[in-house]
């Protein structure tokens, strides 16, 4: 059950009655030309296996519990790709999104650890209490663990759950590791970011440890200086290799790239040395690896007999860094804010079973969707004590239906940095407009609070050798504002506001964020903790809250309270028998 009495229908197994059908008619034709044609069709690495007949599977219809692939990139820009414009060439990319389905209303958070809570959980932030930031090197901090994760549901009904690259959801218990999560493999990072080639992270001066995981434990094996990107690529290539095609798999590929540290082979630079501004011609290198390796995926899915019932989503987590070389245009604003380029993301859907191949859905799609869809797809149950954000869009993705999503809360932060000028006034009496928040209802958005960075930054901010906003465009607000309300649908690129026009609507949207808050959880942010620091942990990030240890303290003070209450209770007794000879001795008297 959905929050607000929020309901999805059981659909019947995708296929099954097209199955049937196919079989039917597949008998009738053995039994009337009385062999099978070997050689009508040869068969290709793309095939699946005990695909005698040659048959294609119907539209939209997986022959059994489809291999579900999720890449997800790493401040990737909305213009960052190939078939929005970009100057960096994505073939891989064009081609995908091309034959599959565009999701051009597609939004995700603005940072790392909130995109991936809400993908893995399908909640919204203000309801696993991870709404504030992301989740510190040093914090004795993780996604709850009373939150039941997507790999889970999937193990529940058969899947094979491996998670390559970057989790970032907390470590600092066991329980917290991706292996305690759902996943039956883990290879990748703990952290948010790190050097690309020696796997090693610095949270501050001194606070520094290697971050390459193999399950469990540090994968020291694995330390060859390869580049992360092409590493994970190849640990993906294994799995598949290694596993059966006709069992079903979840395999979830968070790549680094394309996130700071900006490191990338030399070979790609070769077609964007006349790019001058360092950071972005590096940053096109570092897509471009990437590129490739989405390519090398799938020719994987295909050489080992996954594609033909597969279904690839590729997602950005959230939108590109300008300083960082990404590029959001024609957007406002960047990562780590609520403008729509912090949080309307590069996203498409390709797979065979796909209804209409080649089209763009321009409906309401938000990261935390993907739960319900998947775990509906997967012939799974989505359990009714669940209380989801998330709804299932499969239908508006393959066939072009209406979303059954009509709003998106993107966040309410209760503790970043308040707007001076913010007040209950500003907010009608409804919402203290101090507070961070966002909410998109139907065509209207609305901002509160701080947003953050609002330049609209061109492509022309990165043509000079070093960093240059002389080019980007702002507007300077008039002194106290801190609401704004836009017509995303009419105005996507957040130019015209509209709160002082539409009082009304700008009163309807902070009621529904007033309504929001009441379901929020406490703020999950803890202090830093010393033990984190990896020189304790063998020159590793990785968990260092020992529960064994905290258990024996909490054994040894039980114990000790018990002997205590057993000397008073002896003590008690000795009183009492001395009591009682006493009277009895004043008795006998």
């Amino acid at each position: 059950m959905a929050r607000g009495g929020r309901r999805w229908p059981r659909r019947p197994s995708p296929g099954r009655m097209v199955a049937a059908v196919l079989a039917g008619l597949s008998l009738l034709s053995l039994l009337t030309c009385g062999y099978l044609a070997w050689g009508s069709r040869r068969g290709g690495a793309g095939d699946a296996p005990g695909n005698l007949l040659g048959e294609e599977p119907a539209a939209g219809a997986p022959r059994s519990q489809p291999h579900i692939i999720f890449i997800l990139a790493d401040d990737q820009g909305f213009r960052d790709v190939g078939y929005h414009g970009s100057e960096i060439r994505t073939p891989t990319l064009d081609k995908l999104a091309a034959e599959g389905v565009k999701l051009e209303n597609y939004y995700v958070q603005p940072m790392c650890t909130p995109s991936r809570s809400q993908l893995i959980t399908g909640k919204y932030q203000i309801h696993t209490g991870l709404q504030h930031s992301i989740i510190r090197p040093t914090q004795p901090n993780c996604l709850p663990l009373d939150n039941v994760t997507l790999p889970q549901k999937l193990k529940e009904v058969g899947y094979s759950t491996h998670m390559v690259g970057k989790w970032h959801l907390g470590f600092y218990r066991r329980e917290c590791m991706p292996t305690q999560r759902g996943f039956d493999s883990f290879f990748g990072s703990l952290l948010g970011s790190g050097d690309y080639y020696t796997h090693f992270k610095c949270d501050s001066p001194g606070i520094c440890g290697y971050d390459l995981y193999e399950n469990n434990n540090a994968a020291w094996d694995h330390d060859n200086g390869i580049y992360s990107t092409q590493m994970y690529t190849q640990k993906v290539q294994q799995i598949l290799a290694s596993h059966n095609p006709r069992k079903p798999i979840f395999l979830y590929i968070a790549y680094q790239a394309v996130h700071s540290p900006l490191q990338a082979p030399g070979r790609y630079f070769e077609h964007y040395r006349s790019i001058n501004n360092i950071n972005r011609r590096r940053y096109a290198a570092m897509l471009a690896c990437l590129d490739e390796a989405i390519n090398n995926v799938t020719l994987a899915l295909r050489k080992y007999g996954y594609y033909e019932n597969s279904i690839i989503i590729y997602s950005s987590d959230n939108g590109g860094q300008p300083m960082a070389g990404g590029s959001n245009w024609p957007l406002r604003g960047s990562k780590g804010t609520y403008w729509e380029g912090g949080i309307r993301a590069v996203g498409f859907v390709h797979s065979p079973l796909l209804k209409n191949k080649g089209s763009v859905c321009k409906e309401l799609v938000h990261i935390t969707d993907w739960f319900p869809t998947l775990i509906t797809l997967a012939d799974g149950q989505i359990d009714e004590d669940i209380q989801l954000d998330g709804y299932d869009v499969w239908e508006t993705i393959s066939e072009g239906r209406r979303s059954p999503r009509v709003d998106i809360l993107h966040n309410i932060d209760p503790i970043y940095t308040k707007a001076k000028n913010g007040s209950w006034a500003a907010g009608y009496g409804i919402w203290n407009t101090a507070i961070q928040s966002a909410i998109r209802v139907n065509h209207w958005k609305l901002l509160t609070g701080n947003p953050g960075y609002s330049d609209w930054v061109p492509p022309q901010a990165f043509s000079n050798a070093g960093p240059n906003r002389w080019h980007n465009e702002r507007v300077s607000w008039s002194a106290g504002k801190t609401v704004w309300l836009f017509n995303i649908t009419a105005d996507p690129y957040e130019r015209v506001d509209l709160s002082a026009r539409h009082p009304e609507v700008v009163k309807q949207l902070l009621r529904r964020l007033s309504q929001f808050n009441k379901t929020a959880v406490p703020v999950r942010y803890p202090p830093k903790d010393p033990r984190s620091n990896p020189k304790l942990n063998g020159g590793v990030w990785g968990p260092w809250f020992k529960e064994d240890e905290k258990k024996k303290k909490s054994d040894k003070s039980k114990g000790a309270n018990k002997q205590k209450k057993m000397k008073k209770k002896k003590k008690a007794n000795r009183k009492k028998g001395q009591s009682f000879h006493c009277r009895s001795r004043l008795a006998g008297g």
